[in-house]
């Protein structure tokens, strides 16, 4: 007798009842997260001097490399972005955790699936024994039965959300995927510093070329008044091999320059994407300037940085997890539903005395495991301590790089000063003991020494600007370069939106 098919009254029922606890399971098991607690220092320890940021100074907020002025620099930045196959990989596993987070979402839905299918079966005789008129006997086996079945159903499975399980499980995916925005968002930003880190080096290599060649010319007009002098016999020989060594010792630092150029434009083209040797950056006659960086707040900081923001949702996601693992105490219960046709003949097999459905609740529950449910609450506790731990240890690590970042830079900038001073200095020295020894009042080797003492000053003077130059890189990028926290939501929202 084929079973009646259930009326439109029970549907409602059903529905009814489901709807009704849904209602009643109104709280999640686990912990609701709370941000971790950690020690804020009222300002910087090396912030004297140093102005807070204001919105006029974050004008190139998330293109702060635009504040050193230089179009090259720009351009570099952009193929970055596009091009950068580091960031490619950070990229692709953004995508992979915004699809986790939608097939979290994904659970809260009823699963439908269909079948249609033919199945064979058979069933084997009995055998028999005849005795024939000899007296012998024959024994023969019996002929085996096989019948067909044709199905065709449809089958819904809803596991109703009673505990909270599928909300934590949600709400630690969603947490991992912001993780990961901020991951890829930092290692956005460690790659944009360390791209206008070579490139401002590269400049300053530049000008460092431009001073040796400078000064070999210098130094070839010397070693000419030499030779002039040594031809009418006012010096001697050795006069005229010194001005040739340090002329050709000159000329081998710049030679030298020319191999450490070329490595940065090695990796300037590595982090655009582009074969070495299909990339060149022309020599220009400038370095960028020094930016004005503002300081922030030390709370400011804890929603620049992605590192820290990144840490913090892998807390939060730990602590989900937690109510994940409680959940596994209580009952699971599950909807299901399935109807459709069985019938042994392809004839007749979508009719009505064929049709068949079925309905109802389960409800499943461990009743002994052995302790191992109590054991994985145990893990994710230990999971969320391990989490927490870290993001204060990254917290205190970057209120650690921006005080040593503002230090190095008040320090760089004070031994600048000091070193154009004894820049200053080298330079008339150099004038007058030039003019001593074509008076003929100083020997040669007056001279050399403080040609030597001048160009060393000189390379001193531009590798504190690159020095300077390197560290404002590093300081913004320890700021948290243009980033901010409020991403994230929009990353949450991005997730919801991609099919």
């Amino acid at each position: 007798m084929k079973t009646p098919l259930p009326t439109t009254k029970s549907l409602r029922r059903a529905v009814a009842l489901a709807f009704a606890v849904l209602l009643l399971a109104g709280c999640a098991i686990g912990p609701d997260y709370k941000r971790p607690e950690h020690v804020l220092p009222a300002q910087f320890k090396h912030a004297e001097g140093w102005k807070l940021a204001a919105p006029a100074d974050l004008e190139h907020r998330g293109r702060w490399w635009e504040l050193y002025g230089d179009t090259t620099l720009n351009d570099l930045q952009q193929r970055l972005e596009v091009s950068n196959q580091t960031l490619a990989q950070s990229v692709a596993q953004y995508r992979q955790a915004q699809a986790l987070a939608r097939g979290a979402r994904a659970s809260f839905f009823p699963s439908v699936s269909a079948n249609v299918g033919k199945t064979r079966s058979g069933q084997g005789g009995g055998s028999s024994t005849v005795r024939l008129a000899d007296g012998s006997t024959v024994t023969s086996s019996g002929s085996s039965g096989v019948s067909k079945s044709y199905d065709a159903n449809l089958g819904v499975n809803w596991e109703l959300d009673l505990w909270g399980k599928l909300r934590r499980q949600l709400e630690s995916d969603t947490a991992s995927m912001q993780a990961s925005a901020a991951d890829l968002a930092a290692a956005r930003l460690s790659l944009q510093s360390e791209l206008a880190q070579n490139y401002l080096q590269l400049r300053v290599l530049d000008a460092q070329r431009r001073l040796l060649d400078a000064t070999v010319a210098a130094y070839q007009r010397s070693l000419t008044l030499t030779e002039n002098q040594y031809k009418a016999g006012i010096v001697t020989k050795a006069d005229v091999a010194q001005a040739t060594t340090q002329l050709k010792g000159t000329q081998a630092q710049a030679i030298d320059l020319k191999y450490q150029r070329a490595q940065l434009e090695n990796a300037i083209a590595v982090l655009v994407g582009v074969p070495p040797a299909e990339f060149s950056l022309t020599e220009v006659d400038s370095v960028p300037g020094l930016p004005q960086v503002p300081a922030l707040l030390p709370s400011q900081l804890l929603e620049r940085r992605p590192d820290v923001a990144a840490a913090e949702r892998d807390v939060m996601a730990a602590n989900a997890q937690i109510g994940v693992a409680k959940s596994a105490y209580f009952p699971s219960l599950s909807l299901t539903a399935a109807g459709g046709y069985r019938g042994d003949s392809l004839s007749d097999w979508i009719s009505t005395p064929n049709r068949f459905w079925s309905i109802g609740p389960e409800f499943a529950m461990t009743l002994f495991d052995g302790g191992l449910i109590r054991s994985q609450v145990a893990q994710a506790e230990a999971s969320y301590d391990q989490t927490v731990a870290f993001y204060r240890q990254t917290v205190l690590d970057s209120f650690r790089e921006v005080e040593d970042y503002m230090v190095q830079l008040a320090v760089l900038e004070e031994e600048s000063g000091v070193q154009q001073e004894a820049l200053d200095a080298a330079r008339e020295a150099l004038r007058l003991t030039t003019n001593q020894y074509k008076a003929g009042t100083v020997d040669f080797n007056s001279v050399v020494t403080t040609q030597t003492t001048a160009l060393s000053n000189e390379r001193s003077v531009l590798t504190l600007l690159g020095s300077r130059l390197t560290t404002s890189v590093q300081l913004v990028a320890a700021l948290g370069g243009g980033w901010e926290q409020a991403q994230l939501e929009k990353a949450d929202s991005d997730s919801e939106e991609t099919p």
